[in-house]
């Protein structure tokens, strides 16, 4: 379910929209009746990031970041 709301009445009713944004319904703030932006929960992540949790498990080329040359000119337009 979808609701637009003006935004004089999102001033007025904002916790009442909040609560409705958190369970699911997609709330619109309008300004003149354009649409102005979306009211959405954040969801915390299941689990906290941890740096290096995957140290030893991915793999890359020693070539990864190579470029050749001809497609560096390429993007910088001096390509023949």
């Amino acid at each position: 379910m979808s609701a637009t709301i003006n935004m004089h009445e999102a001033k007025t009713t904002l916790s009442r929209l909040v609560e409705l944004a958190l369970a699911g319904e997609e709330v619109i703030i309008a300004r003149d009746g354009r649409p102005l932006v979306k009211l959405v929960p954040i969801h915390a992540s299941q689990e906290p990031r941890r740096p290096g949790r995957l140290r030893g498990r991915l793999r890359m080329a020693p070539d990864f970041d190579s470029t050749p040359d001809d497609l560096i000119d390429a993007f910088e337009g001096k390509a023949e």
